[in-house]
């Protein structure tokens, strides 16, 4: 089984979007452990602020197998891959680390990038994963965020999924 962390966000109808995409992620691997989640400013482009999380779970799929997965919830909820790379999402689900894989592996960059570049990803990222180590860097991913120099903002916000408050490990 690999250990998986991948990470949420929505800008269109934020908590819709956000608990559609954890329904359907608790139904393929059964026990999910989810951050805070983060309202935060777009990044790239002007438009409405996103509702980001990081989920950790344990999966025996391929990158390839998880990557579409992925895409087919994504896709299921509304989203448009015909829009540009920069812009509004119904469901945007990213494989940020794979075990400790680094480098390209079935056509996905991992450790995704924006772990180092993004709070919204390593904040998250650090409250549920904090000890664990960032295969290519070397620091612990509490140690990232603490020496973390970005200057996007982003706050907690209150967020109850099936009648429990994130931060939460949630097993069916």
């Amino acid at each position: 089984m690999a250990r998986v962390y991948l990470s949420l966000g929505s800008n269109q109808n934020r908590d819709h979007y956000i608990r559609q995409g954890l329904d359907a992620l608790i139904q393929a691997f059964a026990c999910l452990n989810l951050s805070s989640v983060y309202e935060s400013e777009a990044v790239g482009f002007s438009g409405d602020a996103f509702y980001n999380l990081v989920v950790g779970l344990d999966t025996s799929l391929s990158v390839a197998q998880l990557s579409a997965l992925l895409k087919g919830i994504e896709d299921a909820n509304g989203r448009d891959r015909s829009a540009p790379r920069f812009c509004g999402r119904t469901l945007d689900i990213d494989i940020l680390t794979y075990d400790q894989a680094a480098g390209e592996i079935d056509s996905v960059r991992l450790p995704r990038a924006e772990i180092l570049k993004n709070a919204f990803v390593l904040q998250p990222l650090a409250e549920i994963a904090g000890a664990e180590v960032h295969p290519v860097v070397g620091a612990t991913y509490a140690e990232l965020w603490q020496a973390y120099a970005g200057q996007q903002k982003l706050w907690p916000v209150k967020f109850e999924w099936r009648e429990t408050l994130l931060p939460a490990r949630i097993k069916i």
